[in-house]
């Protein structure tokens, strides 16, 4: 955050603790394709279901940057790679 990058968070069940936590200092997305509006690049570090089989066509068209940094290792690389993201695995 020091640095100028914009943080956008997005948690179906967090968001007000988030808020009451972090304060203005992030940006709050009203669902997961708000989140990754033109994003230079998608983390993911919570596996809540909607999270799990997101349309990998709306958000390559959506994102600015097709990366994906996957936090609990919950998507198939193959399959993201097929789909034209830059997938990495950090939750093993």
């Amino acid at each position: 955050l020091e640095s100028g990058v914009t943080v956008k968070v997005y948690d179906p069940i967090a968001m007000k603790e988030c808020k009451r936590r972090v304060g203005d200092k992030i940006v709050y997305a009203a669902d997961i394709y708000d989140a990754v509006l033109d994003a230079d690049a998608l983390l993911v570090v919570t596996e809540w279901k909607e999270f799990r089989m997101p349309s990998w066509g709306m958000l390559k068209k959506t994102m600015k940057e097709a990366v994906i940094f996957d936090g609990r290792n919950i998507y198939d690389k193959q399959e993201l790679q097929e789909n034209g993201f830059s997938y990495t695995c950090i939750g093993k």
